[in-house]
C-alpha cells in the first residue's frame, strides 16, 4: 500500500495541470462579471469570436437546466472518480495530465454553482451572418474537454495494448 506522502510524490502533475486551469478559469469569470454585464459582450473578432457574459443553469447546452443540486452532486461523483483515477492510475503521467484537466475544470464550474447558483459563460464562436453560434461556454469547460480527451486516448492506448 502507498502511503500518503509516496502519493504526494507522485501528485505533481495532477496539480501542475488541474491548479493554472482553475486559477485561469476562477481569474477569466471574474473579469468577466466585474466588467460586462449579463447579457452583453463585445466583438473580438467580428463575425466569428466575442465574448459574450451568458450565465448556465444546467450542465453542456443546457442540459439539466435548474437542477443545481443534481449537478452538484453529479460533479461530487465526477471529482470521486478523478481522485479514484488518480490513485489508480499514478505511474502514468498521460493520465495524470489528463485528469488534471478534468480536475481543474470540475472545481471552476462546481465553485460557480455552488456560489452563483449557475455557471459563468463568456466565450461565443459561431458565424455571425447566418446567426449559428456555438454554445457559449468558459475555461473550466474547455479543460473538461481536453482531459476527457486525453482520457479517451489513453482507454483507446491501453485497449490496444491487450
Amino acid at each position: 500500500m502507498i502511503s500518503l506522502s509516496q502519493y504526494a510524490k507522485k501528485m505533481p502533475p495532477l496539480v501542475i495541470v488541474s491548479m493554472p486551469m482553475l486559477l485561469l478559469d476562477v481569474v477569466s469569470k471574474w473579469i468577466i462579471r466585474k466588467n460586462i454585464s449579463l447579457g452583453d459582450g463585445l466583438a473580438v473578432i467580428p463575425g466569428f469570436f466575442n465574448i459574450r457574459h451568458d450565465r448556465n443553469t444546467g450542465a453542456a447546452f443546457g442540459i439539466l437546466s435548474d437542477q443545481r443540486t443534481l449537478l452538484i452532486l453529479i460533479t461530487i461523483a465526477a471529482l470521486i472518480f478523478i481522485f479514484w483515477y488518480s490513485f489508480r492510475f499514478q505511474n502514468s503521467r498521460w493520465m495524470q495530465c489528463a485528469l488534471g484537466f478534468l480536475l481543474g475544470g470540475a472545481i471552476g464550474n462546481f465553485i460557480d454553482r455552488i456560489f452563483l447558483g449557475s455557471v459563468v459563460d463568456f466565450l461565443q464562436f459561431g458565424i455571425e451572418s447566418k446567426r449559428l453560434f456555438w454554445p457559449t461556454f468558459n475555461v473550466a469547460d474547455v479543460s473538461v474537454c481536453i482531459g476527457a480527451g486525453m482520457l479517451i486516448v489513453f482507454l483507446f492506448k491501453v485497449q490496444n495494448k491487450t
